[in-house]
């Protein structure tokens, strides 16, 4: 009987340590025994951030980063020592340090020229994956378990657009077919980094790693791809704030870019796009609990006896207001208003305008309120001075609340038995807003009522708890 084909990526919290990695081997192992195994991993945990930090602080003239570096070489000694004593893990650590003393030596040009370039800062955040996958292909390697490292910089083929590349699918999915023909060894997979056509290091954004699991799983038409992480699967409302949340056995694609987009830890946006085109399923798995089935994201989820899927919110946003009686019936405001934001490069979460044309209430990260404030102020400022718009309104400590799922479409009363939830609870709703597709309702609440509202909301919807328990 053929085996499977299946991607399984580990985060960085899935191999922070030796004990780590060997239950990581052994989760792998329990696999290959039905399946064939491709394994993407990321840095160990916490590497990729300490490798920004060095990086900024060499491009500040501070040496202190040097201090960063020895931290990451006692990392890997100690690990290496756990994993590979004896001749092999000699090998590995001396491997391992010339990755080092190469990173030492980008770091201290960084130093001396005191620019740290997004070009040299790709590079420098490769050296987090390199380590890690070099040193976990080396230990499958000693325990019994034939593996060989493969470098993404030699598979997945992007532009120049250094800290977020767009890829080449078509020539990427070529590469990866090639380099993965052979079954005689496990690939161990370097998560995050790419590169160009003339072989320079680009990344593919923060939490790449889930991504290039897609990639390579489109890459080989694989049968499933599974993202392992530190939680049993995808939550009806974030657990840290609301105890009665539970784990959803099988959520569409849909439903996951939207869950994702706002703030619920499920899987990173882009992820899904070459699983989507090519319809592979995709599956959050735990590694500290791998028995756990986790939960299912398919191209249409079996349909669920509840209608709201999951609830997640966004915080540390603020709201502005534009209004005014000059903004009635009056051609290219929104355009403009919009406009001042894209120059202001403001990502805007949400909207909601009344039918009036009276106001438009917008809602963006805090960290763009002066950037944004400031550029609406130059682009409507003869409005503003012909008292046709009124000074802008502005909110901040703001949470968005996101009401989730495909089973809400077509179904009346949700939106009522949402607010009558919320004014029960007398929360204040600030701004709401609903797409045509009816699967989203959000609505801005004060940041401090937060917890309150996703209990608030989360009971209404589910007043008598987990509804999968009775199909178990």
């Amino acid at each position: 009987m053929m085996r499977a084909m299946k991607v399984m990526k580990f985060g960085g919290s899935s191999v922070k340590d030796a004990e780590k990695i060997r239950a990581v081997a052994e989760i792998i192992r329990e696999h290959q025994k039905s399946d064939r195994v491709l394994v993407v991993l990321s840095a160990m945990r916490g590497v990729t951030d300490v490798l920004i930090a060095a990086a900024r602080e060499a491009e500040a003239g501070d040496s202190r980063y040097a201090l960063k570096i020895a931290d990451i070489r006692n990392r890997q000694d100690e690990a290496v020592r756990d994993l590979l004593p004896g001749d092999s893990g000699a090998q590995v650590s001396k491997l391992l340090r010339g990755l080092l003393d190469e990173l030492e030596a980008i770091l201290h040009g960084v130093e001396l020229v005191r620019e740290c370039s997004p070009r040299t800062l790709d590079l420098v955040l490769s050296f987090g994956e390199l380590l890690n996958n070099h040193l976990f292909a080396a230990y499958l390697n000693g325990s019994g378990t034939p593996a060989r490292m493969l470098d993404t910089r030699g598979l997945i083929l992007t532009d120049d657009t250094h800290g977020n590349a767009e890829v080449d699918f078509a020539e990427s999915y070529a590469r990866i077919q090639r380099a993965t023909a052979s079954v005689d060894t496990t690939p161990v997979i370097t998560g995050f980094i790419a590169a160009t056509r003339e072989g320079i290091t680009t990344t593919l954004g923060r939490n790449g790693s889930d991504y290039t699991a897609s990639i390579i799983g489109a890459g080989v038409a694989a049968d499933v791809i599974e993202i392992w992480t530190d939680v049993d699967g995808v939550y009806s409302a974030d657990p840290r704030y609301v105890p009665e949340s539970f784990v959803v056995p099988e959520i569409s694609y849909a439903e996951a870019m939207e869950l994702s987009y706002f703030g619920a830890k499920v899987i990173h946006p882009y992820t899904m796009l070459p699983a989507v085109d090519k319809n592979i399923p995709l599956i959050i798995k735990n590694t500290l609990n791998p028995a756990a089935p986790g939960t299912r994201i398919l191209q249409v989820a079996t349909r669920k006896p509840v209608a709201v899927t999951g609830i997640a919110s966004v915080g540390n946003v603020a709201l502005v207001n534009v209004e005014g009686g000059g903004m009635v019936g009056i051609p290219g405001i929104a355009s403009r208003v919009f406009g001042a934001l894209a120059r202001a490069r403001t990502n805007i979460i949400m909207i909601s305008q009344a039918s009036s044309e009276h106001s438009i209430c917008i809602v963006f990260p805090e960290v763009h309120v002066k950037d944004a404030t400031e550029s609406l102020n130059r682009e409507l400022a003869p409005e503003l001075h012909a008292r046709k718009i009124q000074q802008f309104t502005l909110k901040t400590d703001l949470e968005i609340v996101a009401v989730i799922g495909e089973n809400m479409r077509g179904r009346p009363g949700m939106s009522g038995k949402l607010f009558a939830a919320l004014g029960d609870a007398s929360i204040n709703v600030l701004a709401i807003a609903q797409g045509s597709s009816e699967m989203n309702i959000s609505f801005v609440v004060e940041r401090r009522d937060r917890d309150r509202v996703l209990n608030v909301v989360h009971r209404a919807f589910f007043p008598e708890g987990d509804p999968f328990k009775a199909r178990e």
